[in-house]
């Protein structure tokens, strides 16, 4: 799939306003999607780096989850919808590409493309500009002292509550999420099992979980987000240094688990872009219906108005609901 802001981020080469990049040259893509081809003529290294699975997916050689190397000879930026995430696209990119190489960045309105352009301006940067296809690009060549910014660009992890680390772009990085916390204190008190984290994000439901449930005998965390799941690692060695755990960097939509749990425990998502989708939450529910072993349960916070007792009722011999507030539900479901 090819969105518009994809097309964008090409159009400055297509309409010779840069020069393609052509062999022996490095280019860096951050925040990469496929989908669509490269400008004609482009024959340098291009190393993808995208951490969401399932765009991962969409990619094909030279794809990592993290970047890594210095010295790129440019530096193509694809904005989303996190503006946090953004920012720190583009302090990356101000970072590993030489003095003097090409960065140019793309995104649509609803990604903040004109508020980047603005701060960069503000900063003193000669840039160049073009709207396209319901989007803007933009691009200029790194400057040889931008030490400040870097600064300006990169945000800092948070810390929650005083114990729990996260950084901009993750799900509630700032804060617990209420209908997590919901959850979080229905939690069993006496499980022993092997227990599994749909949607583990940096790892709030597996600490509670560990904390509540100090026999459990082992809990694998399942999470899309490759950043994510590396904080949901400091995060469960911080505060659970003797658990048993397992991290799966997995698109549970089409990537379903391996083995069978005796519980399974998320806050599914529900949102795409900047609509609600309820088919996500189902998708997950149904790959817990697959990887929950017979009289195994699942339990899940969900949007009070979100449609998924049908789904529960289709994968599962019982289920019900735990409690609710005015804005969430607790359900229960069980083999």
């Amino acid at each position: 799939m090819s969105r518009d802001a994809l097309k964008t981020l090409f159009h400055p080469f297509a309409i010779d306003a840069v020069p393609v990049p052509g062999a022996g040259e490095r280019v860096l893509f951050l925040g990469a999607e496929g989908g669509q081809a490269l400008p004609e003529g482009f024959e340098a290294e291009l190393t993808a780096v995208q951490p969401f699975r399932p765009l991962f997916r969409t990619l094909r050689d030279g794809a990592f989850p993290q970047v890594e190397g210095r010295d790129y000879d440019a530096a193509l930026v694809l904005c989303g919808k996190h503006r946090g995430a953004n920012e720190n696209r583009i302090a990356e990119a101000l970072e590993r590409v030489r003095v003097g190489g090409l960065i140019v960045i793309a995104g649509g309105k609803e990604d903040g493309i004109q508020t980047l352009r603005t701060a960069l301006l503000k900063l003193n940067v000669q840039l160049d500009y073009t709207p396209k296809y319901h989007g803007v690009a933009i691009w200029f060549a790194r400057p040889e002292a931008a030490d400040e910014l870097i600064k300006a660009f990169r945000k800092p992890t948070v810390t929650v509550e005083g114990r729990f680390t996260a950084a901009p772009g993750m799900f509630s990085h700032d804060r617990i999420d209420a209908g997590s916390e919901l959850l979080a204190s229905r939690l069993p008190t006496d499980f022993d099992g092997n227990a599994a984290d749909f949607g583990a994000g940096w790892g709030y439901l597996s600490v509670m979980l560990a904390q509540k449930s100090p026999r459990v005998n082992r809990i694998d965390l399942f999470e899309a987000d490759y950043e994510a799941l590396e904080f949901a690692k400091k995060n469960l060695a911080e505060n659970c240094p003797d658990l048993n755990a397992r991290f799966f960097w997995q698109d549970l939509g089409s990537e379903p688990p391996k083995e069978k749990y005796d519980l399974v425990i998320m806050n599914p998502p529900f949102h795409e872009a900047q609509a609600a989708d309820p088919e996500l939450g189902k998708a997950m529910i149904k790959a817990a219906a697959g990887a929950i072993r017979s009289g195994g349960r699942l339990m899940l916070v969900a949007n009070r108005g979100l449609p998924y007792e049908p789904v529960l009722a289709e994968g599962f011999r019982e289920h019900g609901e735990t409690c609710r507030n005015a804005r969430f539900k607790v359900l229960w479901a069980r083999k």
